[in-house]
């Protein structure tokens, strides 16, 4: 049995760090780009070098605004403004540099994409939904279930004898307790296709930190609460998942 036997318990501080440093990193770019030039540009016209350096102080403190804004988002755990486009922001430009920054200060991958997650959560929960029970679906990767079960739930949850060996017994109690959708994917492809016939409004999802990230933002801009899966016997074999972080998901959600 390896590390992953451990419970884990993702920090969205390191996120907010790394992402309060790429802040600091893109404001000094910006520096330079209105610093080097700037002899040149007088040479062109003697306010020149000013008037580019406001634009460029503007868009410095947009950074800085926006660094803030999802600070207190998720210090705050409100909608407090543009929630959604800052998951744009984060998902489609952020994360791709704050994972290369992680890498160049020795930061494990998963760790910075558990951080991610752990973030990507809080902004999704920020804004307080409340959706009828069919609008959801729990989207599950098939190695939670037993890898020598011989009934495969693959695409129907309730074949499930309840034998209680995995937590595919408890994920099938919560279907049925908040008559909500769940599907077992067996891989990326299969899961958008789900996505795309189901159609729903929220989607919460159980996988690795590779698969949650990558389908995190394969799905924007429907929200997805990611839960990770631990993994005593390593990846993709007889893995489980705390039934309690879903269930208390849904009590948040389900109007």
């Amino acid at each position: 049995m390896n590390d992953d036997s451990t419970r884990i318990k993702p920090r969205k501080r390191l996120f907010v760090a790394l992402m309060g440093l790429t802040c600091l990193l893109i404001i000094g770019v910006i520096y330079l780009l209105w610093w080097i030039p700037t002899t040149g540009l007088a040479n062109i016209h003697p306010d020149l070098p000013h008037i580019v350096g406001l634009v460029f102080a503007g868009v410095s403190g947009v950074a800085i605004l926006g660094t803030a804004l999802l600070v207190l988002t998720t210090a705050l755990g409100k909608d407090i403004l543009f929630t959604r486009f800052m998951r744009l922001v984060v998902i489609k430009f952020l994360l791709p540099v704050i994972e290369a920054l992680g890498r160049l200060l020795g930061l494990k991958k998963d760790t910075v994409r558990q951080s991610f997650i752990a973030m990507n959560n809080s902004l999704v929960q920020s804004q307080k939904m409340k959706l009828s029970a069919e609008r959801i679906l729990i989207l599950l990767p098939h190695c939670l279930q037993l890898f020598d079960c011989e009934i495969k739930v693959t695409g129907d949850i309730n074949k499930c004898a309840r034998c209680g060996r995995c937590d595919i017994m408890g994920l099938a109690v919560l279907a049925q307790k908040y008559q909500v959708d769940i599907s077992v994917a067996t891989g990326g492809t299969l899961a958008r296709k789900v996505i795309i016939e189901k159609r729903p409004k929220l989607v919460i999802a159980v996988a690795c930190e590779r698969d949650l990230t990558s389908g995190i933002k394969d799905c924007y801009p429907l929200p997805v609460i990611g839960v990770l899966n631990d993994r005593p016997f390593g990846p993709c074999f007889n893995t489980s998942v705390d039934v309690q972080k879903i269930d208390e998901a849904l009590q948040a959600v389900v109007a």
